[in-house]
């Protein structure tokens, strides 16, 4: 969807407070749209879409403890070797072509 918005003014906003029960999460991120969206149509009661910004941008309120955040160490020369070890000797046909 075109927006007339620039990538830099498409941004992702996860505001929290100690006292509420409920994340607010404000996104352009098409992704994470999808993913809000689906999820409170399953859980109605855990997740709903407050807002339609109509530029392209949408906000959600999520209860606490049902979104998180995933904080990945980077990979060491050794593990990284090991995993580029592995991915050469799986048969994907697309890794493993002829060029």
């Amino acid at each position: 969807m075109k927006t007339g918005l620039k990538k830099s003014q498409k941004i992702t906003e996860i505001l929290f407070d100690e006292a509420s029960q409920w994340i607010t999460v404000n996104t352009y991120n098409t992704d994470l749209k999808r993913r809000l969206s689906s999820y409170a149509e399953k859980h109605p009661d855990l997740c709903r879409q407050t807002d339609d910004t109509e530029d392209g941008g949408l906000s959600f309120e999520i209860v606490k403890g049902r979104f998180c955040f995933r904080l990945t160490e980077p990979y060491s020369d050794k593990r990284r070797a090991a995993a580029s070890e592995y991915a050469k000797k799986q048969n994907n046909p697309l890794r493993n072509r002829k060029v």
